[in-house]
This record gives C-alpha cells, sequence and structure tokens, in this order.
C-alpha cells in the first residue's frame, strides 16, 4: 500500500477487532486533533511525550498547538522499560485534571505506561497499594479504562497493539510484571513515518527486529494454529524487506510506512494467542539490566532458533519459517553474499543463521558484551528467566536455570 501525505484514512488495524483503529495520511499533530475532537470526541488531553522527541524536535510544540487548550497536563520523558514508580508519578500528577484522554508521542515504554495509567484513572487509583491490587485482580475486580489512549509510536515495538503491558518493579528485583487491561486500550494508533525519521536509527531498527521475533516465535511455536502463522508470514515479508531499505535510506518514507504495517501484521500473528518462547522471555528480563526492548531480540532470537533446533524442539516448524523468509529476494541475496548462491549452500544453513545474516546487515548488537551485561549478570537473569510466563511455553519447556544459562552461553561475547 503506496503512502502518501494528504487524505485521512481511518481503519481498524485488524479486520475482526475493533480497537485499535489507524489512522494515516496526515501529519501526526493534525491527525491527533482531528480524532480527539471528532472520533473520540475527548476534551480534556494529558500528553506523555518522549524526552529525546521534545527536547531535539518540535514535535511536542506541534501536537500542543495543535491540541491548543484541551492540553490539561504534561509529562516529559520516562525511563525506558516502564518503571513502577514512574507510572505511579504520572497517575498522581494526571489524577486531579481528570483527563479523558491520554496521548502517547514516543516509543513503546511510554505506550506500556498509559495502557497502565489509563485503567489507574478509571478505577481511581492513585498509590502503589492500589497498583498491587490492580495487578493481582485486574479484570476481576476492576472496571474497564474510560480514560481513552491515542498512541503516536516512534519505534516499531508494537506494544501499541494490545493491552497488555508490562511494567518494571522498583523494588530492587528488576523484575518486570505483566498487566491486562481489557482489549479496548488503545484506542487509536496514529501512523506517521515521517516523525520516525526523528528516532536514533539502532532504535527504529531493533524494534523491528522485536515485530521479526513475534513473527518467527509464532511461526515455530509448537502452540500456533493457521491464523496466526498466516500473519507471521506476511508481517516477516514485509518487515525483513523493508528494514534493510530502512537501512539503507532512511528518509525512505515508503519502506518505513511498510515496516509499520509489517509490525500491524506481527502484533495480528501475536493476538491470535500463539504463546511466545525463550527469546521473549529471557528479552522480558534482559529489559531492566539496561538493554533495548529490540536489542533483546537481536541478541537472543536466533540463539534460541539454534538451542531449539539442536535439542529437536521444533525443526519442521523452523524449516518452514526459513522457507518463507527465503522467499524474499532482498534475504537471499544477503544470504548469496555471505555464503555464496546455489540450493546446496542454502541447505546447509539454519533459520538461526538466516537470522543472523539479516540482523548484521542492519547493524544490530549480536552480543550480551555489546550492550554492556557481563558473565557477572547471567545467573540472576538466568534465576528471573524461570519465572516468566513464556519461558514454559518455549517449543522445548525451559524448567532449569541451566538450560537458559545454555542459551546464555552462546551470545555471551
Amino acid at each position: 500500500m503506496t503512502f502518501t501525505y494528504g487524505t485521512d484514512h481511518l481503519e481498524p488495524a485488524f479486520p475482526d477487532r475493533t480497537v485499535p483503529r489507524i489512522t494515516w495520511g496526515l501529519h501526526f499533530d493534525e491527525a491527533a486533533a482531528h480524532h480527539i475532537t471528532h472520533t473520540l470526541n475527548c476534551s480534556r488531553v494529558y500528553i506523555i511525550a518522549s524526552n529525546s522527541l521534545s527536547k531535539n524536535t518540535d514535535a511536542l510544540k506541534r501536537l500542543q498547538a495543535a491540541l491548543g487548550d484541551k492540553v490539561v497536563g504534561l509529562r516529559v520523558g520516562m525511563t525506558p522499560h516502564t518503571h513502577w514508580n514512574q507510572v505511579l508519578e504520572i497517575a498522581q500528577d494526571a489524577s486531579p485534571q481528570k483527563p479523558d484522554c491520554i496521548v502517547t508521542l514516543g516509543a513503546g515504554s511510554l505506550t506500556d505506561g498509559a495502557k497502565v495509567i489509563c485503567w489507574m484513572l478509571s478505577n481511581d487509583i492513585t498509590t502503589s497499594e492500589g497498583m498491587e491490587k490492580l495487578l493481582a485482580e485486574g479484570r476481576e475486580s476492576f472496571t474497564d479504562p474510560t480514560v481513552l489512549h491515542v498512541a503516536i509510536p516512534t519505534s516499531l515495538s508494537g506494544g501499541e497493539y494490545q493491552s497488555i503491558a508490562g511494567v518494571t518493579r522498583d523494588d530492587g528485583s528488576n523484575a518486570k510484571v505483566r498487566f491486562d487491561p481489557p482489549t479496548k486500550n488503545p484506542n487509536l494508533v496514529v501512523l506517521d513515518p515521517e516523525l520516525t525519521t526523528t528516532t536514533p536509527e539502532r532504535i527504529w531498527l531493533s524494534t523491528g527486529v522485536r515485530a521479526v521475533d513475534h513473527c518467527v516465535e509464532t511461526l515455530c511455536s509448537l502452540l500456533s494454529n493457521d491464523l496466526g502463522d498466516a500473519e507471521a508470514e506476511k508481517g516477516l515479508l514485509e518487515l525483513v524487506p523493508a528494514l534493510v531499505k530502512t537501512h539503507k535510506d532512511p528518509q525512505d518514507l515508503e519502506a518505513r510506512y511498510e515496516t509499520m504495517r509489517g509490525v500491524i501484521q506481527a502484533m495480528s500473528a501475536v493476538g491470535r494467542d500463539v504463546p511466545m518462547g525463550a527469546s521473549h522471555a529471557i528479552g522480558h528480563q534482559l529489559g531492566p539490566l539496561g538493554v533495548g526492548h529490540g536489542e533483546t531480540s537481536c541478541i537472543m532470537l536466533p540463539a534460541v532458533c539454534k538451542w531449539n533446533e539442536k535439542v529437536g524442539a521444533n525443526v519442521a516448524r523452523q524449516a518452514h519459517a526459513k522457507k518463507v523468509l527465503l522467499q524474499s529476494p532482498i534475504v537471499k541475496d544477503l544470504l548469496n553474499t555471505k555464503y555464496g548462491s546455489g540450493k546446496d549452500q542454502l541447505d546447509k544453513i539454519d533459520l538461526g543463521d538466516i537470522l543472523d545474516v539479516i540482523f548484521r546487515e542492519i547493524g544490530m548488537p549480536r552480543t550480551l558484551k555489546e550492550v554492556g551485561v557481563g558473565r557477572d549478570k547471567l545467573d540472576g537473569l538466568a534465576r528471573n528467566t524461570l519465572k516468566d510466563h513464556w519461558i514454559q511455553t518455549n517449543a522445548k519447556p525451559i524448567t532449569e536455570k541451566e538450560q537458559v544459562l545454555e542459551i546464555l552461553e552462546m551470545v555471551v561475547e
């Protein structure tokens, strides 16, 4: 689908779900102002904006100008990985302003925070004890969010397409916990590829790899389904070529738009109730150690694929994922450059090898050492990983710390 500016488009992100809706074709400030007023009928807006975007660009000023006197509050900046205390701070700041809409301008940590904050505000929660109860009891005890959420994403993390949100505890454990708000939140996603050119390339590309991880772990899951597989295949074939294109030309707006659509396909696959595997499980626990969401996938996904292949867990599923990737001429060209052309050469390489070539081509980190995680962190990382809900749904369920350590050793340096 060709991207141009000038005409507003509004449609459901997913054909079988009413939310979120996506809007594209207008610049983000114009689109947000129009749809907050005329589509969502909101009049009191609280903005959560990226610190770097606010300091280094005019994006926040443009958004504030477009919304005018509808803006009742502003928070600039959140620490990556959505920290518990900051979520609480923002809820406490926003509550007296009685917003009916929260707009996030930035990447996934803001998006996750806003999902929880909308739910908190809708249930008058402004204490840590209230957050704990919301986490423990969730939908059983609390009402759906009535405060609406408009996401203006600047990365490819895809969190704006699902209601679940990860929040990092500030109790010294660095553990990430999962809030599970109702699926009506977020409500609207504004797509503007030009805005994303302000995102540092490493963040843009690595979060795109996170979406690739969603697709690959769907295709490699022994608990997948036909719908999930079909959407994951489409997502891979949109995402990977477009990521390579944007690496070569960061100003290619068409390629950026293609990656944004690919993320929707990836998240559609995730929405088919296909549980993820060890790449996601380990990645969740790497995040609180200061590793970006996408960078965890760049490092862990090829290793997890190779480990699963070694233990014979999902060989046929991996072979199918490999076949899907080989449909892309761009991928085949990369492999021919690395390994030489010909069927015999392609037969010798596995899915982990292909992912490694792709991630290196776009300049992504491939070891824990590159992102500042040393051997001294491995034991705690492995122990925390065993508590993650997706470690048990890996193609070979992982139950022992030594199994996690074996995977980590593959990428330590």
